[in-house]
Protein backbone atom coordinates (compact mmCIF):
# COMPACT_ATOMS: atom_id res chain seq x y z
CA UNK A 1 0.00 0.00 0.00
CA UNK A 2 1.34 3.21 -0.75
CA UNK A 3 0.68 6.23 1.33
CA UNK A 4 -1.18 7.95 -1.09
CA UNK A 5 -3.59 4.79 -0.71
CA UNK A 6 -2.61 4.89 3.00
CA UNK A 7 -4.46 8.37 3.16
CA UNK A 8 -7.46 7.33 1.40
CA UNK A 9 -8.14 4.32 3.66
CA UNK A 10 -7.32 6.73 6.32
CA UNK A 11 -10.00 8.92 5.37
CA UNK A 12 -12.56 6.32 4.82
CA UNK A 13 -12.55 4.61 8.13
CA UNK A 14 -12.52 7.80 9.78
CA UNK A 15 -15.40 8.71 7.59
CA UNK A 16 -17.54 5.07 8.39
CA UNK A 17 -17.19 4.39 4.39
CA UNK A 18 -15.24 1.31 4.34
CA UNK A 19 -17.20 -2.25 3.68
CA UNK A 20 -17.34 -5.07 6.16
CA UNK A 21 -15.29 -6.91 3.92
CA UNK A 22 -12.41 -3.63 3.50
CA UNK A 23 -12.77 -3.53 7.44
CA UNK A 24 -11.82 -7.30 8.03
CA UNK A 25 -9.19 -7.16 5.36
CA UNK A 26 -7.82 -4.06 7.47
CA UNK A 27 -8.15 -5.57 11.02
CA UNK A 28 -6.44 -8.63 9.74
CA UNK A 29 -3.67 -5.99 8.33
CA UNK A 30 -3.06 -4.29 11.39
CA UNK A 31 -3.10 -7.03 13.59
CA UNK A 32 -0.33 -8.76 11.53
CA UNK A 33 2.09 -5.71 10.77
CA UNK A 34 3.36 -3.48 13.01
CA UNK A 35 4.86 -1.31 11.26
CA UNK A 36 1.80 -0.72 8.97
CA UNK A 37 -0.34 -0.73 12.12
CA UNK A 38 2.00 2.27 13.42
CA UNK A 39 1.84 4.12 10.45
CA UNK A 40 -1.61 3.75 9.74
CA UNK A 41 -2.50 5.26 12.89
CA UNK A 42 -0.28 8.08 12.21
CA UNK A 43 -2.34 8.76 9.49
CA UNK A 44 -5.86 8.39 11.24
CA UNK A 45 -4.27 10.55 13.84
CA UNK A 46 -3.48 13.63 11.73
CA UNK A 47 -6.81 13.41 9.94
CA UNK A 48 -8.57 13.57 13.01
CA UNK A 49 -6.54 16.53 14.14
CA UNK A 50 -7.55 18.09 10.74
CA UNK A 51 -11.12 17.84 10.64
CA UNK A 52 -11.12 20.26 13.70
CA UNK A 53 -9.71 22.62 11.90
CA UNK A 54 -11.86 22.11 8.97
CA UNK A 55 -8.76 21.55 6.64
CA UNK A 56 -9.24 18.24 6.02
CA UNK A 57 -10.97 18.84 2.36
CA UNK A 58 -8.27 20.99 1.16
CA UNK A 59 -5.59 18.08 2.28
CA UNK A 60 -7.96 15.49 0.14
CA UNK A 61 -7.57 17.67 -2.72
CA UNK A 62 -3.74 18.59 -2.07
CA UNK A 63 -3.22 14.99 -1.94
CA UNK A 64 -4.78 14.10 -5.39
CA UNK A 65 -2.43 16.95 -7.10
CA UNK A 66 -0.20 14.99 -4.92
CA UNK A 67 -0.44 11.83 -6.98
CA UNK A 68 -0.94 13.48 -10.34
CA UNK A 69 2.56 14.93 -9.98
CA UNK A 70 4.13 11.87 -8.89
CA UNK A 71 2.82 10.59 -12.16
CA UNK A 72 4.77 12.83 -14.75
CA UNK A 73 8.59 12.32 -15.37
CA UNK A 74 10.60 13.77 -13.20
CA UNK A 75 12.28 16.75 -13.28
CA UNK A 76 15.89 17.74 -11.40
CA UNK A 77 15.41 19.40 -8.17
CA UNK A 78 15.03 18.29 -4.49
CA UNK A 79 12.33 15.18 -3.29
CA UNK A 80 10.38 15.34 -0.72
CA UNK A 81 8.56 12.25 0.37
CA UNK A 82 4.95 12.48 0.54
CA UNK A 83 4.26 12.06 4.24
CA UNK A 84 7.57 14.61 4.91
CA UNK A 85 4.97 16.86 3.10
CA UNK A 86 1.77 15.72 4.75
CA UNK A 87 3.36 16.72 7.61
CA UNK A 88 4.80 19.58 6.80
CA UNK A 89 1.41 20.94 5.21
CA UNK A 90 -0.58 19.76 8.30
CA UNK A 91 1.46 22.01 10.38
CA UNK A 92 0.30 24.88 8.55
CA UNK A 93 -3.05 23.87 7.34
CA UNK A 94 -4.25 23.22 10.95
CA UNK A 95 -1.66 25.85 12.82
CA UNK A 96 -2.77 27.13 15.96
CA UNK A 97 -5.56 24.82 16.17
CA UNK A 98 -3.40 21.79 16.38
CA UNK A 99 -0.50 23.25 18.33
CA UNK A 100 -2.11 25.70 21.40
CA UNK A 101 -3.45 22.62 23.49
CA UNK A 102 -0.66 20.51 25.28
CA UNK A 103 -3.14 18.22 25.93
CA UNK A 104 -4.34 17.65 22.42
CA UNK A 105 -0.46 17.26 21.31
CA UNK A 106 0.19 15.01 23.62
CA UNK A 107 -2.49 12.47 23.00
CA UNK A 108 -1.82 12.71 19.82
CA UNK A 109 1.90 11.22 20.38
CA UNK A 110 0.82 9.07 22.26
CA UNK A 111 -1.98 7.47 19.99
CA UNK A 112 0.61 7.55 17.79
CA UNK A 113 2.37 4.42 19.47
CA UNK A 114 -1.29 2.54 19.51
CA UNK A 115 -2.96 0.18 16.19
CA UNK A 116 -5.06 2.65 14.83
CA UNK A 117 -8.13 -0.25 14.75
CA UNK A 118 -11.18 0.44 17.40
CA UNK A 119 -11.06 -3.73 17.39
CA UNK A 120 -7.95 -5.64 18.51
CA UNK A 121 -7.72 -9.22 19.13
CA UNK A 122 -6.13 -10.63 22.17
CA UNK A 123 -3.96 -13.13 21.35
CA UNK A 124 -0.76 -12.84 22.72
CA UNK A 125 2.10 -12.46 20.47
CA UNK A 126 5.30 -13.32 22.75
CA UNK A 127 7.54 -12.27 19.93
CA UNK A 128 6.14 -9.11 20.74
CA UNK A 129 6.66 -9.62 24.78
CA UNK A 130 10.40 -11.12 24.15
CA UNK A 131 9.71 -14.08 26.09
CA UNK A 132 11.92 -16.83 27.40
CA UNK A 133 11.27 -19.66 26.06
CA UNK A 134 13.37 -21.69 28.37
CA UNK A 135 10.75 -22.72 31.19
CA UNK A 136 8.10 -23.45 28.10
CA UNK A 137 10.85 -26.03 27.06
CA UNK A 138 11.17 -26.98 30.48
CA UNK A 139 7.27 -28.07 30.90
CA UNK A 140 7.33 -29.76 27.53
CA UNK A 141 9.87 -32.48 28.61
CA UNK A 142 6.73 -35.01 29.13
CA UNK A 143 5.42 -34.87 25.45
CA UNK A 144 7.48 -37.19 23.31
CA UNK A 145 7.62 -35.03 20.35
CA UNK A 146 8.40 -31.69 21.66
CA UNK A 147 7.77 -28.66 19.10
CA UNK A 148 10.69 -27.64 16.95
CA UNK A 149 9.86 -24.14 16.64
CA UNK A 150 9.52 -21.45 19.23
CA UNK A 151 5.86 -20.40 20.43
CA UNK A 152 4.56 -17.72 18.68
CA UNK A 153 1.01 -16.51 19.57
CA UNK A 154 -0.72 -17.81 23.33
CA UNK A 155 -4.53 -17.68 23.47
CA UNK A 156 -7.06 -19.47 26.29
CA UNK A 157 -9.67 -22.47 25.67
CA UNK A 158 -11.82 -24.65 27.38
CA UNK A 159 -13.38 -27.74 26.62
CA UNK A 160 -16.61 -29.22 25.09
CA UNK A 161 -15.82 -32.50 26.09
CA UNK A 162 -14.12 -34.15 28.74
CA UNK A 163 -12.57 -36.27 26.06
CA UNK A 164 -10.01 -33.70 24.60
CA UNK A 165 -12.74 -31.32 22.01
CA UNK A 166 -12.26 -27.95 23.23
CA UNK A 167 -12.92 -24.45 21.68
CA UNK A 168 -11.21 -20.97 21.42
CA UNK A 169 -11.20 -18.18 18.37
CA UNK A 170 -10.10 -19.17 14.86
CA UNK A 171 -7.90 -15.87 14.69
CA UNK A 172 -5.24 -17.65 17.73
CA UNK A 173 -4.83 -20.93 15.38
CA UNK A 174 -5.17 -19.58 11.65
CA UNK A 175 -2.08 -19.97 10.25
CA UNK A 176 -0.13 -22.15 12.77
CA UNK A 177 2.36 -24.86 12.40
CA UNK A 178 1.38 -26.93 15.53
CA UNK A 179 -0.89 -26.08 18.68
CA UNK A 180 -0.61 -27.49 21.46
CA UNK A 181 -2.85 -26.55 24.80
CA UNK A 182 -1.02 -26.32 28.63
CA UNK A 183 -3.15 -27.75 31.32
CA UNK A 184 -3.58 -26.94 35.27
CA UNK A 185 -0.44 -29.27 35.86
CA UNK A 186 1.26 -27.81 33.47
CA UNK A 187 1.69 -30.84 30.74
CA UNK A 188 1.60 -30.66 26.89
CA UNK A 189 -0.75 -31.97 24.65
CA UNK A 190 -0.72 -31.23 20.96
CA UNK A 191 -3.63 -30.41 19.14
CA UNK A 192 -5.97 -30.10 15.72
CA UNK A 193 -8.41 -28.03 13.65
CA UNK A 194 -11.56 -30.30 13.77
CA UNK A 195 -14.01 -27.35 12.88
CA UNK A 196 -13.97 -23.44 12.08
CA UNK A 197 -16.18 -20.28 11.39
CA UNK A 198 -14.05 -17.49 10.47
CA UNK A 199 -16.71 -15.05 10.62
CA UNK A 200 -17.76 -16.02 13.63
CA UNK A 201 -14.11 -16.39 14.93
CA UNK A 202 -14.43 -20.10 16.14
CA UNK A 203 -11.92 -22.90 16.08
CA UNK A 204 -13.02 -26.53 17.42
CA UNK A 205 -9.52 -28.57 18.26
CA UNK A 206 -9.39 -32.18 19.25
CA UNK A 207 -6.67 -33.40 21.40
CA UNK A 208 -4.41 -36.07 19.70
CA UNK A 209 -4.10 -37.86 22.60
CA UNK A 210 -6.80 -40.57 22.79
CA UNK A 211 -6.72 -40.88 26.55
CA UNK A 212 -6.45 -37.40 27.27
CA UNK A 213 -8.99 -36.44 30.04
CA UNK A 214 -9.38 -32.65 31.22
CA UNK A 215 -10.52 -33.59 34.71
CA UNK A 216 -11.95 -36.75 36.82
CA UNK A 217 -15.82 -36.35 35.52
CA UNK A 218 -17.65 -34.59 32.70
CA UNK A 219 -17.59 -30.81 31.98
CA UNK A 220 -19.74 -29.90 34.86
CA UNK A 221 -20.96 -26.37 33.03
CA UNK A 222 -23.84 -25.97 30.27
CA UNK A 223 -23.93 -23.58 27.36
CA UNK A 224 -26.75 -20.93 27.17
CA UNK A 225 -29.08 -21.68 24.10
CA UNK A 226 -30.36 -17.81 23.94
CA UNK A 227 -29.08 -14.43 25.03
CA UNK A 228 -29.12 -13.01 28.77
CA UNK A 229 -30.05 -9.76 29.33
CA UNK A 230 -28.51 -6.50 29.86
CA UNK A 231 -26.93 -6.03 33.29
CA UNK A 232 -26.39 -9.53 33.87
CA UNK A 233 -23.52 -10.45 35.67
CA UNK A 234 -20.99 -12.09 34.42
CA UNK A 235 -16.86 -13.84 34.77
CA UNK A 236 -14.27 -15.32 32.93
CA UNK A 237 -11.25 -17.17 33.51
CA UNK A 238 -8.33 -16.25 31.12
CA UNK A 239 -4.62 -16.73 30.32
CA UNK A 240 -3.05 -13.07 29.77
CA UNK A 241 0.04 -14.75 31.73
CA UNK A 242 1.07 -18.21 32.67
CA UNK A 243 -0.71 -18.49 35.55
CA UNK A 244 -4.65 -18.27 34.94
CA UNK A 245 -6.49 -14.71 35.89
CA UNK A 246 -10.54 -14.38 37.25
CA UNK A 247 -12.00 -11.02 36.06
CA UNK A 248 -15.67 -10.14 36.42
CA UNK A 249 -18.32 -7.80 34.50
CA UNK A 250 -21.66 -7.63 32.86
CA UNK A 251 -23.40 -7.50 29.68
CA UNK A 252 -23.74 -4.20 28.62
CA UNK A 253 -25.06 -4.62 24.96
CA UNK A 254 -27.10 -7.81 23.45
CA UNK A 255 -25.23 -6.83 20.32
CA UNK A 256 -21.14 -7.20 19.72
CA UNK A 257 -18.59 -4.82 17.38
CA UNK A 258 -20.83 -2.75 14.86
CA UNK A 259 -24.25 -4.19 15.62
CA UNK A 260 -23.13 -7.95 15.59
CA UNK A 261 -26.09 -9.81 16.70
CA UNK A 262 -23.80 -13.11 17.17
CA UNK A 263 -21.94 -11.17 19.80
CA UNK A 264 -22.26 -9.60 23.09
CA UNK A 265 -20.22 -6.12 24.15
CA UNK A 266 -19.13 -6.60 28.28
CA UNK A 267 -17.72 -4.33 30.43
CA UNK A 268 -15.19 -6.69 31.77
CA UNK A 269 -11.38 -6.22 31.71
CA UNK A 270 -9.22 -8.36 28.89
CA UNK A 271 -5.48 -8.58 27.77
CA UNK A 272 -3.34 -9.93 25.23
CA UNK A 273 -4.04 -14.03 25.90
CA UNK A 274 -7.46 -14.19 26.77
CA UNK A 275 -8.66 -14.37 23.29
CA UNK A 276 -10.80 -18.29 23.43
CA UNK A 277 -11.81 -17.42 27.38
CA UNK A 278 -15.03 -18.44 28.43
CA UNK A 279 -17.75 -15.70 29.83
CA UNK A 280 -19.95 -17.50 32.87
CA UNK A 281 -22.90 -16.52 34.42
CA UNK A 282 -23.31 -16.96 37.99
CA UNK A 283 -24.84 -20.64 37.61
CA UNK A 284 -22.26 -21.44 35.69
CA UNK A 285 -23.68 -21.39 32.40
CA UNK A 286 -21.62 -20.61 29.36
CA UNK A 287 -22.72 -17.58 27.72
CA UNK A 288 -19.71 -16.63 25.02
CA UNK A 289 -15.83 -16.80 24.23
CA UNK A 290 -13.88 -13.43 24.39
CA UNK A 291 -12.58 -12.90 20.98
CA UNK A 292 -11.93 -9.06 20.82
CA UNK A 293 -11.60 -5.44 22.76
CA UNK A 294 -12.02 -2.12 21.91
CA UNK A 295 -9.19 -0.45 21.41
CA UNK A 296 -9.30 2.67 23.27
CA UNK A 297 -11.10 1.41 25.86
CA UNK A 298 -10.23 -0.28 29.18
CA UNK A 299 -13.35 -2.55 29.60
CA UNK A 300 -15.14 -2.73 26.46
CA UNK A 301 -14.60 -5.86 25.24
CA UNK A 302 -16.66 -8.30 22.58
CA UNK A 303 -17.61 -12.19 23.06
CA UNK A 304 -18.86 -14.25 20.79
CA UNK A 305 -22.30 -16.25 21.79
CA UNK A 306 -22.59 -19.51 22.98
CA UNK A 307 -25.43 -19.74 20.29
CA UNK A 308 -22.97 -19.27 17.53
CA UNK A 309 -20.82 -22.07 18.87
CA UNK A 310 -23.78 -24.41 19.61
CA UNK A 311 -24.25 -23.57 15.28
CA UNK A 312 -20.45 -24.62 14.68
CA UNK A 313 -20.53 -27.75 16.53
CA UNK A 314 -23.78 -28.77 14.79
CA UNK A 315 -22.79 -28.35 11.40
CA UNK A 316 -19.17 -31.12 12.30
CA UNK A 317 -19.42 -34.56 10.75
CA UNK A 318 -21.26 -36.76 12.79
CA UNK A 319 -18.19 -38.75 12.83
CA UNK A 320 -16.65 -36.42 15.03
CA UNK A 321 -19.31 -37.42 18.02
CA UNK A 322 -19.53 -34.01 19.82
CA UNK A 323 -22.26 -33.88 22.20
CA UNK A 324 -22.29 -30.60 24.42
CA UNK A 325 -22.55 -30.98 27.84
CA UNK A 326 -26.62 -31.29 29.55
CA UNK A 327 -26.10 -30.99 32.94
CA UNK A 328 -24.91 -28.60 34.98
CA UNK A 329 -23.26 -28.99 38.15
CA UNK A 330 -21.60 -25.69 39.40
CA UNK A 331 -25.14 -23.91 39.50
CA UNK A 332 -25.60 -24.57 43.30
CA UNK A 333 -21.92 -23.97 44.19
CA UNK A 334 -20.16 -20.76 45.42
CA UNK A 335 -18.04 -19.05 42.92
CA UNK A 336 -15.11 -19.83 44.42
CA UNK A 337 -16.15 -23.19 44.11
CA UNK A 338 -17.46 -22.42 40.75
CA UNK A 339 -13.74 -21.48 39.59
CA UNK A 340 -11.67 -24.57 41.56
CA UNK A 341 -13.59 -26.56 39.08
CA UNK A 342 -13.24 -24.91 35.72
CA UNK A 343 -9.73 -24.12 36.11
CA UNK A 344 -9.49 -28.69 35.18
CA UNK A 345 -11.48 -27.32 31.97
CA UNK A 346 -9.83 -24.03 30.95
CA UNK A 347 -6.47 -24.80 29.11
CA UNK A 348 -3.80 -22.34 27.43
CA UNK A 349 -3.33 -22.49 23.91
CA UNK A 350 0.63 -22.20 22.75
CA UNK A 351 0.81 -21.71 19.08
CA UNK A 352 3.71 -22.62 16.94
CA UNK A 353 5.00 -21.26 13.88
CA UNK A 354 8.45 -21.59 11.99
Amino acid sequence: MTEHSMMEVAERYIAGSLSQDELNTLKDKLAADLSFANEFGECVNMLRGLQSSGAQKRFTSMLKDIAAQEAKPATKGRTITLRAFYVRTAGIAAGIAMLTSLTTYWAIQHNNKKIASQYSLLKRDLEKYQRSQNQLINNIKEQATAPQAEVRYTGTGFALSNDGYLVTNYHVTAGADSVYIQNREGRYFKAYTVGYDQQADIAILKVEDKQFRFGKGEVPYTFAPNKRKLGTKVYTLGFPQDEIVYNEGYISAINGYQGDSSQYRLEISAYPGQSGAPILDANGNVLAMITGKEEESDGTTFAVSSKALARLVQSLPKDANLRLPKSNKLNHLSLEQQIDKLEYYTCSIKVYKK
